[in-house]
């Protein structure tokens, strides 16, 4: 048996899900991996708006650790960065160009990168957006994880000269997400923050579903929607769901929407969490069309595929349960089968073993006046 890794983990943020979608992704992964038997450390930015927002303050499964700034990081967190197996930078992390750099300097045994949202960050790259990665970092890394597949990573290869781009799509913790056995509330719902791209497909495949199905009942969860939206008298409005209560809001629809970002639509191969977590509480799926998807989730077996508002009311008022039960039967079977945390959890550290640690980490450090 190998011995267990040692792996630290700077990310937007693991102890708040407020406007954000990291935060689930990262809980999945690590308690996986700490049920594994490997040791997890994540650092994270202490910044205002999580802090007043937090819903893991003290999380079970790894050692969370905030900090104040670049300079903090390095100085009090230098000997762990050192020493770690392996070092892994996500996506989104404040002043991540900054930090990557100063990571990089302390010359870590492996040095990775998480990206939760590759699409969007190439997008960036290629207009010269560097907010928290630069284009030249990216042949930092011994690993570049992706949360897209597909024709991204032979870009990520190709254009950006990523040295091992391998995908880490996202994963559900089966033991959180289950169906609650709660009495349906809604015929469709969607849980999701607020994004200009989005807003568009959300109009057409729920909205105006809702004011020609007058007498169904709809949802939407999320934080930062514009007052000016104007919502049918039929659609629920939640502000904020934590994900304590996500299996609670799937159990209590017919149908749950997926809206993808339109970044990811264009990258394709990039499945969003909420098809897991609505998968694993065997809620039945509405989806906008992606390339890619149906290796994930075959269409009409295990998600219905929606582009307009007509196949959306198709959709609610045609099939009978026993569809609707093998929609949602197929959708579980997948899910359980492939893109659980624990089996995610194992591609991870696979890919993670299969680098070999830097040998001549004495000499760098000695000549940067790190920690040896």
């Amino acid at each position: 048996m190998k011995r267990p890794l040692d792996i630290v983990i700077l990310g937007l943020s693991l102890s708040s899900s407020w406007g954000n979608g990291h935060a689930t992704t990262y809980r999945a992964l690590l308690r996986a991996v700490n049920a594994a038997g490997h040791k997890v450390t994540f650092l994270e930015r202490d910044v205002p708006w999580y802090a007043d927002n937090r819903d893991l303050a003290v999380p079970d499964f790894c050692d969370l650790v905030l900090y104040d700034d670049t300079d903090e990081l390095t100085q009090r967190h230098a000997r762990k960065l050192a020493d770690a197996d392996a070092v892994v930078v996500g996506s989104y992390v404040p002043d991540g160009v900054e930090v990557i750099d100063a990571v990089a300097d302390l010359v870590p045994k492996r040095l990775c990168f998480y990206d939760i949202d590759t699409p969007v960050t190439l997008a960036k790259l290629e207009r010269g957006d560097e907010e928290y990665l630069a284009r030249r970092q990216v042949a930092f890394f011994d690993i570049y994880f992706s949360f897209s597949g597909g024709k991204t990573l032979d870009r990520l290869r190709d254009e950006f000269a990523a040295r091992r781009p391998v995908p880490l799509y996202c994963a559900v913790d089966l033991e959180a997400y289950r169906n609650t056995g709660a009495p349906t509330k809604w015929d469709l719902g969607y849980l999701g923050t607020f994004s200009p791209d989005r807003q568009p497909v959300l109009e057409r495949l729920l909205i105006e579903p809702a004011r020609r199905l007058p007498h169904m009942r709809f949802a939407v969860a999320g934080p930062s929607y514009p007052s000016d939206i104007h919502w049918p008298p039929n659609v629920e409005r939640i502000e904020h769901l934590p994900p304590g209560e996500h299996a609670e809001f799937y159990s209590r629809q017919r149908f749950t929407l997926n809206v993808t970002r339109a970044d990811m639509v264009a990258a394709g191969w990039s499945p969003s969490v909420r098809l897991f977590e609505a998968a694993a509480c065997r809620t039945p799926i509405v989806s906008d069309w992606w390339e890619g998807i149906e290796n994930f989730f075959p269409p009409g077996e295990a998600v219905v595929i929606a582009q307009s508002s007509s196949d959306v009311v198709t959709a609610l008022t045609s099939p009978d349960e026993a569809q609707r039960e093998a929609l949602a039967d197929c959708a579980y079977r997948r899910v359980a089968a492939e893109h659980s945390s624990a089996a995610r959890a194992r591609s991870f550290v696979e890919a993670l073993e299969s680098v070999a640690a830097r040998t001549d980490l004495a000499t760098q450090r000695v000549e940067r006046r790190l920690p040896v």
